[in-house]
């Protein structure tokens, strides 16, 4: 049985407006990314070149769709700006997470922290009732209009920021960001060319404070948006934090979807006056004043939303800790890695060549990765076992078909961690062309040798 308290939650109430603004900027910010990335002529160069593509562990089925990869941007994007005018909402958020995330899974190498962000947003905003007000649905079908919604819809969009900065901020609790100041002491005095803070940027001591600063933000800037004193401050704090981070660090978008993600803690009557602003700037007749209209849930309604909510944030919560269950150290190995909000903590270069081997002959071919794979492949797999494991594969499968008979794939690994002078990463007598590739520990990464003590 639910406490009193947490039944008086359950139950009360509150001004839909910040789910109405945070899909607006939400859908447009997705479909300017992929304006962005068609611009770029991303699409071709990710998708359409390579001769082969990293796929996730269970997801071996997702792979670019030659041509129609263009239109699978079209439908993404499209379904982006449906999401913000909330225009046949629930079909087009289901349509966003799905073609963003296809986009997502088709290669391992294009991984980034915000695109599984985006996907998460795109899932949570099919359970939630953010098109029943300033929407064309709400527009064309009046009775769907609604001004209130369950206090946990809107909630349940700063939870996961929360769970996003705390737990970013967590995996900098270690010893190489906080008391080596890396990566930071590598990464920033090449950015001393920048008018003004460009010299300061080769200081020891700056490196050390962006690191200690970014992880008492991340910690403490949910606490401080929360709070109604701070929260004005707080957010010039997120805008400086993340303007900074976009000219110092080429990540993206990612420091604009948290600024505008962040929005979501302001107060409901913040968000009214930006839509009324912004119905006066489209030129629309006010609407006049309308009665409270709230949305209620019916009992299975609600145990089913809340279900399905409870499931996705206990997943959240859990799986950045699955790095628990394997042996190794983490950023050595990366078992347990991604999508686990671990942004920015490496300095990672590796350098892999790989042997092919005639089981007959005993000849030996030695490979050029750049025949088969783009820069950023190239630069991602040398780093990550579970890439090379792939990639040896592929090599295996390539040579068959060359007519070298039963080919055994060795490789010679060697990367640096952090500033660390390069080690042997990966065992050369493993034949890794008859390695499982799975979620389990993998013996055949060589000892990192060193420690890195923390989260």
């Amino acid at each position: 049985m639910l406490s009193s308290s947490l039944q008086r939650y359950f139950s009360s109430l509150t001004p839909v407006a910040p789910l109405a603004t945070f899909r607006l900027a939400f859908g447009l910010l997705v479909l300017a990314s992929v304006v962005r990335f068609w611009a770029k002529g991303w699409i071709a160069e990710l998708y359409l070149r390579p001769k082969f593509f990293f796929s996730y562990y269970g997801f071996e089925w997702v792979r670019p769709l030659g041509m129609y990869t263009y239109g699978l941007f079209v439908v993404c994007g499209l379904c982006a700006l449906l999401v913000a005018v909330g225009y046949w909402y629930r079909t087009a958020s289901i349509g966003l997470f799905l073609s963003f995330t296809y986009i997502e899974l088709m290669d391992k190498s294009t991984y980034l922290n915000h695109y599984y962000f985006v996907s998460l947003v795109a899932l949570l905003l099919i359970m939630l009732p953010a098109g029943r007000y300033f929407s064309f649905d709400a527009h064309r079908h009046p009775q769907r209009w609604r001004n209130e919604v369950p206090r946990w819809t809107v909630d349940a969009l700063r939870l996961l920021m929360g769970i996003v900065y705390c737990y970013a901020g967590l995996a900098k609790l270690n010893s190489d960001w906080l008391v080596h100041a890396m990566p930071l002491r590598i990464w920033l005095p090449a950015k001393n060319d920048l008018p003004l803070i460009g010299p300061l940027l080769g200081q020891l001591w700056v490196a050390y404070a962006f690191s200690w600063f970014g992880a008492l933000y991340d910690l403490t800037i949910p606490y401080f948006l929360f709070n109604r004193r701070t929260r004005p401050l707080a957010y010039v704090t997120v805008v400086v934090f993340h303007v900074l981070t976009a000219i110092l660090f080429p990540i993206g978008m990612f420091p604009y979807v948290m600024m505008v993600a962040a929005l979501i803690f302001f107060p409901a009557e913040w968000h009214e006056r930006v839509l009324k602003r912004l119905q006066g700037l489209l030129r629309r007749d006010s609407a006049p004043q309308r009665p409270v209209v709230p949305l209620h849930y019916n009992p299975v309604q609600r145990q089913l939303l809340l279900g399905a909510l409870g499931v996705f944030f206990l997943v959240q919560l859990l799986l950045p800790f699955r790095y628990l269950l394997y042996p190794h150290e983490l950023f050595w190995t990366e078992e347990g890695y991604r999508f686990s909000w671990r942004v920015m903590l490496m300095e990672k270069m590796g350098q892999v060549q790989f042997r092919v081997v005639d089981s007959q002959t005993k000849r030996a071919l030695l490979v050029n990765n750049y025949e088969h794979l783009s820069v950023l492949q190239e630069k991602m797999m040398s780093t990550q076992p579970d890439m090379i494991v792939q990639f040896a594969h592929y090599l295996r499968d390539y040579y068959a078909r060359q007519g070298v008979y039963a080919p055994q794939v060795y490789a010679d690994a060697y990367v640096s961690l952090n500033g660390r002078l390069g080690k042997a990463f990966i065992d050369p007598s493993v034949n890794l062309a008859r390695i499982h590739d799975d979620l389990r520990a993998k013996p055949w990464i060589l000892p990192f040798d060193d420690e890195i003590t923390g989260l």
